[in-house]
């Protein structure tokens, strides 16, 4: 695998900014690259996870096959989650160097809870430590509903770094980030050292602009559309000042690209920018100049048309969105069911390949 530095745009912006790429991947091949251009971390999620087994089928195969000789008592789901851990595992030492060189900071492969599991706390928690045992630079994801918020604090307790997924919005990352500094000041409490804990909330930009988008189109809604490029920047940018007055522990992180602002107009943040490897791949392509665009404010007549929308207002304002609707609101359980469906395909996936003589 190629890990020699790569030159272009990311590795000029991983130099001049505290900003850091991670892959939104744990893929091997991918990730190997992505660290040439400069990555330090690797995010993954239950639909990522099925889409690089079901790509690499010709090594997973055999892997998935010996997995199920191995355990004849266990179901397609177990069979899956195991493969998943056996490659969060090997992606997560090629992390090794950028987290012993950050103390924690970096360096970290994330794992998803299964979500199977979100309407239970002490099960996500359970799951999180389990994860959190696998190598010493994971992060677990878990979401950011109210039952999330809840095992959030507690894992963060337990020492468990978090990355806070299923996220969308000003009111959830701001509830997650004081869940996380309540659970550290906890364990600081209890006599523990906590400096080399790296947790990170998500924003799941282009989630946000997607749910938009389809309230536009199905409230028919007449806007300038250019304005919803950009819902998924505004919020995040509104996150990061409260973060950034608060002096919360986490650093925000953003993910679920849909535009290449998404990777531009966070540079000059301490914060994380996870792309998929195609969006890396564009952006250091391209002649692009990298220059500081955090504290430029997005145009204010993009603000004004987002704020037409209603769902836009409920991400964007700290007190849009009460904890209890965190689950309900339409990003959320729309992206929910998908990672629901990914875990039936994985199941799949499985039984597709135990069946079928290799």
């Amino acid at each position: 695998m190629n890990t020699q530095v790569t030159p272009g745009p990311l590795n000029d912006a991983t130099k001049a900014f505290p900003t850091v790429l991670w892959n939104d991947s744990s893929d091997l091949d991918e990730l190997s690259q992505s660290i040439s251009f400069g990555a330090v971390g690797a995010t993954c999620n239950p639909q990522i996870a099925y889409t690089t087994l079901n790509k690499h089928r010709d090594v997973w195969g055999d892997r998935i096959r010996t997995i199920a000789e191995n355990n004849p008592n266990w179901d397609e789901s177990a069979i899956g989650w195991q493969a998943v851990k056996d490659m969060s595992v090997e992606a997560a030492k090629l992390l090794e160097p950028a987290f012993r060189e950050s103390n924690g900071r970096n360096g970290r492969l994330s794992v998803q809870t299964d979500p199977r599991l979100h309407r239970s706390a002490e099960a996500l928690v359970a799951q999180a430590e389990e994860f959190h045992n696998l190598a010493d630079n994971i992060v677990v994801k878990i979401p950011a509903t109210k039952t999330g918020i809840e095992a959030i604090e507690e894992a963060t307790k337990r020492g468990i770094s978090i990355n806070v997924t299923v996220s969308f919005s000003v009111p959830q990352a701001v509830a997650a980030a004081t869940a996380i500094e309540r659970g550290l000041d906890a364990r600081k409490a209890a006599g523990h050292d906590v400096s080399t804990m790296g947790p990170v909330v998500t924003i799941m930009v282009g989630r946000l602009d997607d749910w938009l988008k389809y309230v536009v189109a199905r409230d028919q809604l007449f806007l300038d559309y250019s304005a919803l490029e950009w819902a998924g920047i505004a919020a995040t940018k509104k996150a990061y000042e409260i973060f950034q007055e608060r002096g919360f522990t986490s650093r925000l992180l953003v993910a679920a690209f849909r535009n290449p602002y998404q990777w531009a107009e966070f540079q000059g943040a301490d914060m994380v920018i996870s792309p998929p490897f195609k969006w890396q791949k564009l952006v250091n392509d391209s002649d692009y100049v990298v220059e500081e665009r955090m504290s430029r404010p997005v145009d204010p007549h993009y603000i004004e048309q987002l704020r037409r929308i209603p769902d836009f207002n409920r991400a964007y304002d700290e007190d849009g969105l009460s904890i209890d609707e965190f689950a309900s609101f339409g990003p959320s359980a729309r992206t929910l069911r998908g990672f629901l469906e990914s875990d039936n395909d994985l199941d799949v996936l499985v039984r597709d390949i135990i069946l079928t003589a290799p």
